[in-house]
């Protein structure tokens, strides 16, 4: 007993101090995004590109998540309480919005792999087919139908003693088990992303072979390989947490159950650290995989810090060419 006890409060400990990682995460994510932003806005390069405006909104959605989670983490701390599990409202909005931002991301990436495979086709009424108006309204619509989709949370979250923040509706356990999580939060985007991005990368190596314009033909190989590496580390943050969540919806694990409730409790902390590594590390993913996005990026950093500069600079002389009050 005092064996159990003790693996208890050592799992317990490990938990905690993974809030340390996932505040590295969460900064790591932020300054990420917010330099995607920047790049794909800023340079004239991705002005109008369908791909660029899928990676401006994924990076503003990640944003989004993450400061969700960081509060989420804050009141953990400073209240010394798992607010998810004790306040019904947090119950129910943490898991709506986490899930809808869930399924969007997901979405997203598979726009971004489609529009890949389109733009690099070597017919062009299949490149016709992808414009910016096209994505923006894919985005809007995706973004109202998972909003809509996860209406259910709402109605059917609730706090049960011992057990905490759980579905309480068991066809609904059963449609999140088997369609949510296996197929739209798995299956669907998994496979659509990895078919696109193969045929995409495929369509790239052959650019050389088609009469484009060179700068034309260096971003479309340019923004194929990043969105193949943003595939890859899509599908392998996700598939473990797709996993254990399926298993905690069918085995629900009473608080009194001590020794199997932290075990639970740290593969859920691991497994959602290792998702959230797909909201904030494709700034990095993308300077790692492509010498031409660091030149991006520095070109970019070189502008703001230039520009401000100039603003210091032309402040400061302003204030030195105002008259004293006092003379």
């Amino acid at each position: 007993m005092s064996s159990s006890s003790g693996a208890v409060e050592i799992l317990v400990i490990i938990q905690r101090n993974f809030r340390y990682i996932n505040y590295l995460i969460f900064t790591a994510g932020l300054i990420g995004n917010i330099l995607n932003i920047l790049v794909f806005t800023r340079l004239r390069l991705f002005r109008g590109n369908r791909c660029a405006f899928y990676l401006t909104v994924e990076s503003l959605v990640s944003i989004i998540i993450l400061v969700i989670y960081f509060m989420y983490q804050i009141v953990q701390i400073t209240d010394s309480y798992d607010i998810v599990n004790t306040s019904l409202i947090a119950c129910k909005l943490k898991t709506t919005l986490n899930q809808s931002a869930r399924l969007l991301i997901g979405s997203i990436v598979c726009f971004e792999a489609l529009d890949q495979y389109l733009s690099t086709h070597h017919r062009p009424h299949l490149q016709q087919r992808t414009t910016l108006k096209l994505a923006r309204f894919l985005v809007i619509f995706s973004a109202t139908l998972w909003t809509i989709h996860t209406i259910p949370y709402i109605i059917f979250f609730d706090i049960v003693p011992s057990f905490g923040c759980i579905i309480t509706n068991q066809s609904l356990v059963y449609y999140y088990s088997y369609v949510y999580y296996i197929f739209l939060n798995g299956l669907l985007p998994i496979c659509t992303a990895s078919v696109f991005s193969l045929l995409a990368y495929q369509n790239a190596r052959h650019l050389i072979r088609r009469q484009l314009p060179i700068e034309r033909r260096r971003l479309d190989r340019q923004m194929t390989a990043m969105i193949f590496a943003r595939v890859i580390m899509f599908i392998v943050v996700s598939l473990p947490y797709t996993i254990f969540r399926v298993y905690i919806l069918n085995n629900n694990t009473s608080q009194l159950e001590t020794f199997r409730y932290a075990i639970d409790g740290l593969i859920s902390t691991i497994v959602t650290s290792l998702l959230f590594l797909t909201y904030a590390m494709t700034f990095y993913l993308f300077w790692l995989t492509s010498s031409r996005f660091r030149r991006q990026v520095k070109t970019v950093l070189s502008k703001r810090c230039l520009q401000s500069m100039r603003n210091w600079r032309r402040v400061t002389r302003n204030l030195r060419h105002i008259p004293n009050a006092n003379s």
